[in-house]
């Protein structure tokens, strides 16, 4: 599968400068950033939450877990982990387990760990296993400004 067609509609409306940076085919962010030889911390990883309010995004560094029940506090909801087979429609152009972590792409809410602020650059899956999109630290913080930014994570 190419790159995602939202995403790059999405970076492009923004006035995002990108690099894409194509790695060996794997199955999860920390390979990915093994593969492609960057920092573990600095590859944004999307997990998608849900419950009958709907979907939430959380964008987390690739090495650490969103803390679920933090986040529920944080947002007064009671969600959970969104299956593989309930994703597949929101992400059209994805495969499973690469979604970029770009919620408002598609139209979902977001909410970003506070680890991915401070980052020089910032990584992130693109659609596909096999690339990274790269952008600048200050890129990832504009395109994430309208965002709701917590400690939302653990290693």
């Amino acid at each position: 599968m190419e790159i995602s067609e939202t995403l790059l509609a999405y970076l492009d409306s923004r006035d995002i400068t990108y690099d894409r940076l194509s790695h060996r085919h794997t199955e999860s962010s920390v390979n990915s950033a093994h593969a492609a030889h960057i920092p573990e911390e600095q590859l944004a990883k999307s997990v998608i939450l849900e419950d009958d309010k709907g979907y939430v995004m959380a964008v987390v560094p690739a090495h650490n877990h969103v803390k679920i029940g933090e986040l529920n506090r944080l947002l007064n909801r009671k969600m959970g982990l969104a299956t593989e087979v309930e994703l597949l429609p929101l992400f059209k152009d994805c495969e499973l387990g690469a979604i970029p972590p770009v919620g408002k792409a598609y139209g979902m809410e977001t909410i970003v760990d506070r680890g991915l602020d401070d980052c020089s650059d910032v990584y992130f899956e693109s659609g596909n296993h096999v690339d990274l999109i790269h952008i600048r630290g200050d890129a990832f913080r504009a395109l994430m400004k309208e965002t709701l930014h917590a400690s939302i994570c653990m290693h």
